[in-house]
C-alpha cells in the first residue's frame, strides 16, 4: 500500500477488520452509541471510552449513486460502479460499494473485495 493510501493509527482497527473481511466501528462504553469513523470521543455524549467491535454487516441503503467518472486513476478501472451509505443495524452509517441495482431503502450485507492493494466494502441485498 502506497503512503498516499497509509491509515492513520486511529483508524489502523478499522483497516484491518476490512482485511479480515469484517467491519469494525467504534462504540461508547458510556451511552453505547455506534460511531463508524475513528473518533477520539464519542459524537453523542463526549465520553472518551471508545471501543472497537464488530459490526454485523447488515443495513439499510440510505443514499445511493453512481460513479461514472472515476475521481482518479486508481478508481477508473472500477467505472461505472455504484456507492452507497447504508445505515448499519448498530446505528450508524457507513459508506461502500455496492452492485449495481442496489436500490435506497433495500436491505444488504457486506461483502469484500480486493483493489489496488486494498480492502474495500461491497454491499449486495439479501
Amino acid at each position: 500500500m502506497s503512503e498516499q493510501h497509509a491509515a492513520q493509527p486511529l483508524s489502523q482497527p478499522f483497516v484491518d477488520g476490512l482485511k479480515q473481511q469484517r467491519i469494525q466501528i467504534q462504540r461508547c462504553k458510556h451511552c453505547q452509541a455506534a460511531l463508524t469513523l475513528a473518533r477520539y470521543a464519542c459524537t453523542e455524549c463526549g465520553s472518551d471510552e471508545l471501543e472497537w467491535v464488530a459490526s454485523a454487516g447488515t443495513g439499510t441503503v440510505y443514499a445511493r449513486t453512481i460513479v461514472s467518472r472515476a475521481p482518479s486513476d486508481l478508481y477508473r478501472p472500477l467505472a461505472p460502479y455504484t456507492l452507497v451509505i447504508v445505515q448499519l443495524d448498530e446505528g450508524s452509517r457507513i459508506m461502500g460499494h455496492a452492485v449495481p441495482g442496489v436500490e435506497i431503502g433495500q436491505r444488504v450485507k457486506a461483502g469484500f473485495f480486493d483493489h489496488a492493494g486494498m480492502t474495500l466494502i461491497r454491499f449486495e441485498s439479501f
